[in-house]
């Protein structure tokens, strides 16, 4: 059984950064496979972030964190990556990554992906 494991998590002010990264266990990064950062507010739905394909190329990103947050991996590692930068209050949420086989153009569809990882806390303040 594939596991993923989330860490990076933590409070920062606004404005700051924060790394979130998740590493893949019994996983591999094989053609059109799919790595995702999603999140989910108290009382709100979880949502779609941000998507990477294992070519390292075909990535998406919800509109708001669009020129903030940055996806990228590490296929040596088994590792997905969350740069975000200029955090604002309404980021804070918990954040899972998760994988799957989501087709093409829907990678930020959370019904494509199988795998969840347990998630970690981002906390923004203002």
């Amino acid at each position: 059984q594939a596991q993923l494991v989330e860490s990076g998590g933590g409070s920062v002010q606004a404005g700051g950064s924060l790394r979130l990264s998740c590493a893949a266990s019994r996983w591999t990064f094989n053609n059109n496979n799919c790595m995702g950062w999603f999140r989910q507010a108290p009382g709100k739905e979880r949502e779609a972030v941000a998507a990477i394909y294992t070519d390292g190329v075909t990535i998406s990103y919800t509109t708001s964190v669009l020129g903030r947050f940055t996806v990228s991996q590490d296929k040596d590692q088994n590792t997905v990556y969350l740069r975000m930068n200029s955090l604002k209050p309404e980021d804070t949420a918990v954040y899972y990554c998760a994988a799957g086989n989501p087709p093409s153009g829907k990678s930020l569809r959370r019904e494509y992906y199988n795998i969840w990882g347990q998630g970690t806390k981002v906390t923004v303040s203002s």
